[in-house]
């Protein structure tokens, strides 16, 4: 009995809380995924422990759950949460899914009433930690302090904000998204392969760099695991309600990977090269994955899209008489180390009938 007083104290005081805010947003940030993405992969978007968004149950643990992330002396002997691993990634997961948000205003007044008033920016950063290894690919860039100046609506969208690169990083070089002509998409990676691109695990640069010179493909690493499926396709959600239209580049990156994985070949051919780190240990599975989640999304030639300026180097490449001709010799002739070794034993006869032919016609 004391308990449930206890708790509706809490609920009172945080009612009025609320009440104190002078104004809500004026516009609407969190939405339903929309019914053809969902189709997808509907388990995708669905929470497997937790409900916490509008469209489940609202709830307000998650300020508690990371400052105990943050600082395990606030935890509480045999925790239930953090004793097993399988329930904290479980968590990172269901916290961002697109249904699945609260307010970030609602959760910043919420922690006013534990830490110190107006440090929004703690929060901000208890929160960027706690996700931290759910990203797939290097960290946060140079934003992932939550500042103020970006308008951060939940937590998806405060993972999101601080994922991206900055601006300028963004920008490509030259009008060539904006022109249809321009370019198209490009081949999977063991078509491109075969005409004599090669494939590099780029070092340095952020996630969303892909760099196509000297014929030379540059990516960086991307980790595939149990939660990747899940954290593109509600970023990809998210993106589609953006008030930015002209930026959708998790979408844009999602698109890229989709043309050069068709096949289970090519998540091994990427594996080979330390792009993919595949921890889900098949190939096919990730492929699925690739080719499933932008079914509903379209990348239309006449639309921006950041990776424009590679498409048309690369189709530039595949084109040119001399890489596809290698392409059809290494394809019908050189596909095993038996046809190597058949065409070698055919060769050397035939260059020792020359050298003799020539040897007599001197004689």
């Amino acid at each position: 009995m004391q308990k449930n007083e206890q708790a509706e104290r809490i609920c009172n005081s945080v009612n009025k809380k609320l009440d104190c805010v002078l104004s809500l947003p004026s516009q609407f940030s969190i939405f339903r995924v929309y019914n053809e993405l969902r189709k997808v992969n509907e388990k995708a978007y669905e929470p497997h422990i937790i409900a916490i968004g509008p469209y489940h149950h609202d709830g307000c643990f998650i300020v508690e759950l990371l400052r105990k992330f943050q600082r395990e002396y606030l935890r509480e002997k045999n925790d239930p949460i953090f004793g097993m691993d399988w329930i904290c990634n479980s968590l990172q997961r269901d916290l961002l899914l697109f249904e699945n948000q609260l307010p970030f205003f609602v959760l910043c007044k919420l922690f006013d009433m534990i830490e110190v008033p107006n440090q929004h920016h703690r929060f901000s950063y208890l929160a960027l930690r706690y996700f931290g290894d759910i990203l797939p690919g290097c960290g946060y860039g140079e934003k992932a302090d939550g500042g103020s100046q970006y308008k951060i609506n939940h937590l998806l969208g405060l993972v999101y904000i601080n994922w991206l690169p900055s601006f300028s990083a963004l920008k490509p070089d030259g009008d060539v998204a904006n022109k249809k002509e321009d370019w198209r998409f490009i081949p999977c990676a063991t078509e491109i392969r075969e005409v004599g691109i090669k494939f590099e695990k780029m070092q340095e640069g952020n996630f969303f760099d892909i760099k196509f010179r000297n014929g030379v493909m540059r990516i960086s690493p991307l980790t595939i695991e149990d939660r990747t499926e899940s954290f593109f396709g509600n970023l990809i959600a998210y993106e589609q309600y953006s008030d930015n239209s002209q930026f959708k580049l998790i979408t844009d990156y999602v698109k890229v990977m989709d043309c050069l994985i068709n096949s289970p070949k090519d998540v091994e051919l990427l594996c080979r090269h330390g792009i993919i780190d595949n921890w889900l240990g098949d190939a096919e599975a990730v492929s699925a994955i690739f080719n499933k989640i932008t079914d509903s999304v379209t990348v239309l030639p006449n639309n921006y899209f950041h990776y424009a300026w590679v498409f048309p180097e690369v189709n530039t490449h595949c084109s040119k008489h001399w890489n596809r001709w290698m392409a059809k010799l290494r394809r019908n002739y050189l596909n095993s180390p038996w046809a190597i070794i058949s065409i070698f034993a055919a060769f050397v006869p035939l260059v020792l009938t020359f050298i003799q032919t020539v040897v007599t016609i001197k004689n």
